[in-house]
Order: C-alpha cells, then structure tokens, then sequence
C-alpha cells in the first residue's frame, strides 16, 4: 500500500498486463480482474473471429447485464422485507 491510501498491483486479463490501484482490497481487485478475464475468455472461446475489443465491449455488456438483474432482485428483495417489516 502507498501513501495515499491506495493498494496498487499487476493483473493479467485476457493476456494483457493491467496496472489496477484501488481502495479496495488487494484480494477484491484481483477477484474483480480475475472475474473479467473469465469473462472476456467465455466469450473469446465461442468466437473465434472477434478481435479482443469486441470480446471486451461484449464481456462488458453480459457483465452490465449481471448487475442491473441482480440489482433489480435486490431492490425486490428490499422492497419485500420493508413490506414484512411494516406489517408487524
């Protein structure tokens, strides 16, 4: 960790070499690099003639996807306890 509070460190996603910083954990950074990677290696493996910017846009894409469900069963589940805690 350096001075400013921030933990700084290599990953390798989809064979490149990132230098990633962050306040997050050094183990959150690379859970969050290594779950892009597996990602882009997903999509790379079923198509062969993409070219590693399209694998990155589409990676990016399933993994907005990923987040705004989740967000959404999320603010449901919210929604459902709130309603639970009002009836008591």
């Amino acid at each position: 960790m350096q001075g400013d509070g921030k933990n700084r460190l290599t990953v390798d996603i989809y064979g490149q070499q990132y230098r990633l910083s962050g306040k997050a954990s050094v183990n959150h950074i690379r859970m969050v690099a290594g779950f892009v990677d597996d990602k882009m290696n997903e999509i790379g493996t079923g198509n062969h003639r993409l070219d590693t910017a399209k694998i990155a846009v589409l990676a990016a894409v399933n993994i907005a996807d990923e987040y705004f469900r989740l967000r959404t069963e999320y603010e449901a589940l919210l929604k459902m306890l709130q309603e639970d805690a009002n009836e008591t």
